[in-house]
């Protein structure tokens, strides 16, 4: 099976023009035969503490699953990726939808927002697990590669798992940002040993370029380089293809063999603990410091009336 990540460019909040951007990649992987096409979570608006994307959550059935069905039906291929949902009870998710050339196949809302992305949604409980066919797809977005809870909803349940990140770096500027770089770099390469972990492929789509934003808890600006690396691996953790951050926007594309615990019976222990690779105390600092603002922010600014 031929499948496709792609990595986005992002201009913060312009739904069009990301829209667009996204049309044109999978264009560009369905003519070198892709038969999944995976975009990254946000591909409507990106992320970062913007507090202007309050304003562009999207409805269930709006104009980004709209594109994801038209570009499964133009391409006959999945296609898939994420973006800032409201449903009907008012409350904002960060909603991963699978679209086939005959409709929706299912629908994933990630676990735990991620620092300041607390400012924007709340998280989810479902298992992560699609139909399509005879493929049984596990979704994971952004650091749900990187925790364990993951695994145990997935592992020996999928044959492949398909999702996408938005990983900024370090704060530019500070004393501790080359630390905190390298630590980054390490912990979100977190592809390669998910797939070790599950014993299937992994399809992780990707944005880059970069992004200054307000800083949350403090009266200074956020300047930093997106991640990058929109990457395929095998079952067994090798990579097929990897795109990275300082080759712009565009798309990898590789074969692999789907199937589910080809490598991890008697293998990949299961991880222990809530991380899968752990993080330096900064970015658990931040994680906790962040996620207890953004939670205060969303039920004063997003929540609806009377909502938690």
């Amino acid at each position: 099976m031929r499948v496709a990540a792609i990595q986005l460019q992002t201009i913060i909040g312009d739904i069009d023009a990301n829209l667009a951007a996204c049309e044109k990649l999978a264009g560009l992987a369905a003519g070198e035969g892709a038969e999944w096409i995976i975009f990254p979570e946000f591909f409507t608006t990106g992320v970062g503490f913007f507090p202007e994307l309050v304003h562009r959550s999207l409805p269930p059935d709006g104009v980004a699953t709209a594109l994801l069905l038209n570009l499964a039906k133009r391409h006959n291929a999945v296609v898939g990726g994420s973006f800032l949902c409201k449903d009907d009870d008012g409350h904002v998710r960060n909603a991963f939808f699978l679209a086939t050339p005959d409709g929706i196949a299912g629908r994933h809302n990630k676990d735990i927002p991620t620092m300041w992305e607390n400012c924007f949604y709340v998280g989810g409980t479902d298992d992560g697990l699609i139909e399509v066919g005879d493929v049984t797809a596990g979704v994971a977005l952004c650091l749900e590669f990187n925790r364990t809870q993951t695994v145990k909803r997935l592992r020996g349940k999928v044959d492949i798992v398909v999702g996408g990140s938005f990983v900024w770096g370090a704060p530019e500027g500070m004393p501790f940002t080359s630390y905190l770089q390298r630590s980054i770099a390490r912990y979100s390469d977190w592809a390669p040993p998910f797939a070790k972990l599950l014993g299937c492929p992994v399809v992780e789509a990707t944005h880059c370029g970069r992004i200054r934003c307000k800083m949350p808890c403090a009266p200074l600006s956020y300047a930093t380089t997106i991640g990058g690396g929109a990457i395929i691996c095998d079952a067994a953790g090798n990579t097929l293809a990897r795109r990275a951050a300082a080759d712009g926007p565009g798309i990898v594309v590789a074969d692999i063999e789907w199937g589910r615990g080809k490598s991890y019976e008697g293998g990949e222990v299961e991880p222990k603990g809530f991380w899968i690779q752990d993080l330096d105390p900064i970015s658990k600092f931040g994680w906790q410091l962040q996620g207890w603002h953004g939670r205060r922010w969303y039920r004063r600014h997003v929540a609806p009336s009377g909502g938690k």
